[in-house]
């Protein structure tokens, strides 16, 4: 029990204030004044690790990259590879290449982690990204149905290593300079999620595109979606490079010297390991509570980022905006902009200033208003519709504004409901039982997350479209009452991670 609360549990100097200081300065910490315990000890602050941060997070944008990067294309590429004659039915085959990434990440995300709490963290990282690699590669050169979708099945596979990347992210890091770590490496999937459809979208079949350059290119002529496959595995190659220059084993079992020797470890009766299976794992309140949480906050997520395209590109009429893709591509940017704005300049305060778990509840009641307020932009852009000749209707540049003011309210309620997230992680990584078994710990907690994201889509898709398409008063906005009512749920039950570290 003893190292369970001193692993567990959060230092003084997470939770007391500290001055307001801007990004560049909380990287220089070691410059900075130690903090006091309340015993009246100092303590010292422990600077960023720089070089590990800085190779983690290429390791970490891989993933998202390698996933969404054939979003832009694969139903075009369904189509090119002639897998039905019907082209009402491409939408299913593209979902069930779409779809054989996120499962098998989610049959293999607990058993990576688990190994990597016996083998190591830094080989189960490389082999992750160099069959990443690999799979992306050959999803480029696939020829049929079949090929394609074992490469995505592959490439889940071995994306599953994601738990092991946040146990790396927790074992550099203490409780002094977490802050700006975790902070900083909460920019690396929006960002990959940016990059991977800008490669995709931009060069998949380069030769009609791009004719000027690629004519000459028979490869690309045979198969035009190898070049952004080949960007995207090309990336990944980087990552795997850095990582094995620069990546150094975190384990605390396997963690060596300077001299190149092992780190050497308490005794077993000073610092015990436990046999972190998911009965065990479970059965610690925390753990538990931080994984139906965790559910429940990737459901949420999950199911807004669905709808909210729905939403947008509806009409007026319906319940919706009528934007365009082009406004839609815009008002996702912003949604972007607000996310990296809040990472970079709000999180390391709030990570230092405030308890975690409050925190964590804070962000978790953000969430209800981020949907309760959607149709209070449709009233307003029902405020300002115009009916032209032709039976069409636009909304008139005046509540244009206003609508695009709301959604920009809207955008950076949810961007600052989505940092619990990153606050989710610190907590996983101070309910493990033991610093061996956090990898065991983030695992469970992101099979939990991956369960939601599986099937969280059609579940707000169906609800939306069930919504929207019905005359009666509260059915069309049932969307609504069902999101914003499992929100408050989820909000209310956050609140039990509070309550079980008190009691730990």
């Amino acid at each position: 029990m003893g190292a369970q609360l001193e692993y567990g549990s959060p230092s003084d100097s997470e939770v007391e204030p500290f001055l307001s200081e801007d990004l560049e300065d909380a990287i220089k910490l070691e410059d900075r004044s130690p903090d006091s315990h309340r015993s009246g000890e100092p303590i010292r602050r422990t600077p960023v690790p720089k070089a590990k941060l800085a190779s983690l997070c290429g390791v970490r944008t891989v993933d998202p990259i390698a996933f969404t990067q054939i979003f832009p294309y694969v139903n075009e590429m369904m189509e090119h590879l002639h897998v039905t004659d019907d082209p009402s039915k491409i939408g299913y085959y593209s979902g069930l290449v779409e779809s054989a990434f996120a499962i098998s990440q989610l049959l293999a995300i607990y058993q990576w982690a688990k190994l990597s709490d016996k083998v190591g963290r830094r080989p189960v990282v490389l082999i992750g990204i160099a069959g990443v690699t690999i799979t992306t590669f050959f999803l480029g050169l696939s020829n049929s149905f079949a090929g394609v979708f074992i490469s995505r099945f592959l490439g889940g596979f071995f994306s599953g290593n994601l738990p092991v990347i946040h146990s790396v992210l927790g074992e550099i890091t203490d409780s002094t300079n977490q802050a700006v770590a975790y902070s900083l490496y909460g920019l690396c999937y929006p960002m990959g999620e940016i990059i991977g459809p800008l490669i995709g979208g931009t060069f998949s079949n380069p030769v009609e595109k791009f004719p000027q350059w690629f004519e000459r290119w028979e490869l690309l002529k045979t198969y035009p979606y190898f070049l952004p496959s080949f960007l995207a595995a090309l990336i990944a190659a980087g990552g795997f490079v850095g990582g094995y220059f620069f990546l150094e084993e975190s384990l605390p079992s396997k963690r060596r010297n300077k001299n190149g020797a092992h780190t050497p470890q308490p005794l077993a009766s000073e610092n015990p390991q436990v046999d972190a299976s998911v009965r065990y794992l479970w059965s610690i309140p925390n753990v538990r509570v931080l994984c139906i949480s965790g559910w429940l906050l990737s459901f949420i997520d999950t199911a807004f980022n669905v709808i909210f395209v729905l939403f947008c590109y509806s009409p007026v009429e319906s319940g919706g905006l009528a934007f365009s893709a082009a406004e839609i591509g815009y008002a996702l940017a912003v949604s972007g902009i607000a996310s990296a704005v809040l990472q970079l300049f709000l999180m390391p305060y709030l990570l230092r200033r405030f308890d975690h778990a409050k925190l964590y509840n804070l962000c978790m009641a953000v969430w209800p208003y981020s949907y309760a307020l959607l149709p209070g932009v449709n009233l307003v852009a029902r405020s300002g519709l115009t009916v032209l000749e032709d039976g069409s209707s636009v909304i008139n540049p005046h509540t244009k504004t206003m609508v695009w003011l709301g959604i920009a309210v809207i955008l950076m309620l949810v961007r600052s409901a989505a940092l619990a997230f990153v606050v989710g992680m610190i907590l996983v990584k101070d309910s493990a039982p033991d610093p061996g078994s956090l990898g065991a710990t983030n695992g469970l907690a992101q099979f939990s997350m991956c369960l939601a994201r599986a099937f969280a889509p059609a579940f707000a898709s169906s609800l939306f479209a069930l919504s929207v398409g019905s005359s009666n008063f509260f059915l069309r906005y049932l969307w609504v009452v069902a999101m914003a009512g499992i929100s408050f749920f989820s909000t209310t039950y956050s609140r039990q991670i509070v309550e079980g570290r008190k009691t730990t």
